[in-house]
């Protein structure tokens, strides 16, 4: 039996903390965009690659398997 009555270790939380802040700054850098309706390259090309790369390493860490003792 585990000690801990969490499903994830502290690694995991960690790792998923920095994903939710990569996802949520994509979507303050698609809002920072200075063209009508975020047409320019930061809501079309920077931003959405951000929130892409928040959600892929949101997946490493659900997935990241933790060092057993």
């Amino acid at each position: 039996m585990s000690k801990s009555s969490f499903p994830f270790s502290r690694k995991n939380y960690k790792l998923m903390f920095i994903g939710i802040a990569m996802i949520v700054l994509g979507f303050v850098v698609i809002g920072l965009d200075s063209d009508p309706h975020g047409n320019g390259v930061l809501g079309l090309t920077i931003g959405p690659i951000l929130t892409l790369g928040g959600f892929i390493f949101q997946f490493y860490a659900i997935f990241s398997k933790t060092e057993s003792n």
